[in-house]
């Protein structure tokens, strides 16, 4: 059974593991923080749109293939969404690899996708999807079908909210491409090391989100992105 099935079936049984997304809208604060979001989102793509037309300037000049990166993944409520990134693999990369992690070392990026991704500058385009209201400035990452398919009933809590840019766990682990460097088996590396942790701060966030908590977290990924990772803090 998916995930999407199993939602289903719990929604139309009413059991307690069915989504709970209305509460969060009723919210008194978030309908205010959500405008807010929209309003940092645009002013953020402006500011930051000079540097990004040089980002797209040097990936059409330095690999063949589309400037932006356009895949499929799970929002809130398990509705499937287009996410934007600036692209940092070959053209054909996806079609080669399917879902299998990407680490530094892959000879699979193009030669300036290392460098947008050590500082997260692929992620940029996804203001366009806060805009869009398919994501928030802070959530759990959004993943694709194949992980969330993964989830058990108490996971299922992380489609309670929109997915976001950042969270606890994206700074947490900023640097997951060094820890799965080398790993003989990414993917098991990840499941292993990576994966329970990311779960865990997704859950503590979606039982404890709060305005402030958000602006914690934008502050921190700020600090994050300048200061260099000093081991596993």
């Amino acid at each position: 059974m998916t995930a999407l099935e199993a939602f289903k079936h719990h929604a139309q049984e009413g059991s307690p593991a069915a989504l709970e997304v209305a509460p969060l809208a009723e919210r008194r604060w978030w309908r205010w923080w959500r405008w807010w979001q929209v309003a940092v989102a645009v002013g953020g793509f402006l500011v930051l749109l000079p540097g990004s037309l040089l980002i797209a300037i040097a990936i059409k000049l330095t690999s063949r293939g589309p400037i932006l990166y356009r895949g499929t993944r799970i929002g809130r409520g398990l509705e499937p969404f287009t996410i934007y990134k600036f692209r940092t693999l070959l053209a054909d990369a996806e079609r080669r690899i399917g879902a299998r992690l990407v680490t530094p070392g892959d000879p699979l990026f193009t030669p300036i996708g290392r460098f947008l991704r050590k500082y997260k500058l692929d992620e940029i385009p996804q203001l366009i999807n806060v805009v869009l209201g398919e994501m928030s400035l802070v959530g759990p990452r959004p993943e694709i079908q194949h992980y969330v398919d993964m989830y058990s009933a108490e996971e299922r809590q992380l489609l309670s909210v929109r997915p976001g840019i950042t969270d606890w766990a994206s700074i947490r682990y900023r640097n997951e491409g060094e820890i799965l460097l080398g790993a003989s088996d990414p993917e098991a590396a990840y499941m292993e090391k990576i994966r329970p942790g990311k779960i865990r701060l997704g859950l503590e966030y979606v039982q404890r989100q709060s305005l402030l908590t958000d602006i914690k977290i934008l502050a921190q990924t700020a600090r994050a992105i300048f200061v260099p990772v000093r081991g596993d803090e």
